[in-house]
C-alpha cells in the first residue's frame, strides 16, 4: 500500500465522530449531509434553514482552510470530464433519496446507533463501490 497513513486517518475519524456527537448532543440533529441539504432546498422550514446552511459553508470553509494549511496534502484529481462529475453527482443524489440517507448519515450515526437499516444501506454502499472498482480497474470499461 503506497497510501497507508494510519495516524491521520485515526485523528480524521476522531474528528468526525466528535462532530457527530456534538451535532446530536447541542442540536439533536442526525449529522446526514443529504438530510441537512435535503431541509434547505426541498424540505424547507423557515426556522431550521440557518443552522443548515451554516454547516454545510462549515464543511466548505474547513475544506478550504486545510488546502491552505496543508496544501501538499490536497492533489486534485485529473482526466474527469466535468460533465462526467456532474453527471455522478447527480446520481449519488438520487441514491441518497432512494436509500433514505448517504454514508455520513447511515455511516457513522446510523451505525453508532445500532440501526439495521443503516448496517444494511453501509454494507451496500461498500459492496458496491468495491466492485464498481474493481469492474473500472481491472475490467477496462
Amino acid at each position: 500500500m503506497e497510501n497507508f497513513t494510519p495516524v491521520p486517518a485515526f485523528a480524521g475519524g476522531l474528528l468526525i465522530g466528535l462532530s457527530a456527537v456534538i451535532m446530536l448532543l447541542f442540536n439533536g440533529r442526525i449529522t446526514g449531509i443529504s438530510g441537512i441539504m435535503d431541509g434547505i432546498v426541498i424540505n424547507s422550514k423557515h426556522g431550521d434553514r440557518v443552522w443548515r446552511i451554516c454547516f454545510l459553508l462549515g464543511l466548505v470553509l474547513g475544506g478550504f482552510l486545510f488546502k491552505l494549511i496543508m496544501p501538499d496534502s490536497f492533489i486534485p484529481r485529473d482526466g474527469f470530464s466535468l460533465v462526467l462529475l456532474i453527471t455522478g453527482g447527480f446520481i449519488v443524489g438520487i441514491g441518497t433519496r432512494m436509500g433514505s440517507g448517504c454514508t455520513s448519515g447511515h455511516g457513522i450515526c446510523g451505525i453508532a446507533r445500532f440501526s439495521r437499516r443503516s448496517i444494511l444501506a453501509t454494507v451496500t454502499f461498500m459492496l458496491t463501490g468495491a466492485i464498481t472498482v474493481y469492474l473500472i480497474r481491472h475490467m477496462a470499461f
